[in-house]
């Protein structure tokens, strides 16, 4: 179980991903190239930028990321 330090640094890790992610999807639809993945370069699909219109990665990109930081 978690202590209260612990569950409080995990709380600030969250708000810190999400506020970087909203400032990242501000950037992104002011810049020209919002279709593009921030990894590969790829345009992001339609039904992707549909479904989550803040995303700045592709699929394959962004489950990579979340491989890479689970697996931690």
């Amino acid at each position: 179980m978690l202590d209260e330090y612990a569950l409080e640094l995990a709380q600030l890790r969250a708000d810190q991903e999400r506020d970087a992610t909203i400032s990242a999807a501000v950037a992104n639809m002011r810049c020209s190239g919002s279709d593009d993945c921030a990894d590969c370069g790829c345009t992001i699909p339609a039904a992707r930028r549909a479904a989550y219109p803040a995303a700045t990665r592709c699929v394959a990109c962004q489950c990579q990321v979340e491989r890479e930081i689970y697996a931690r």
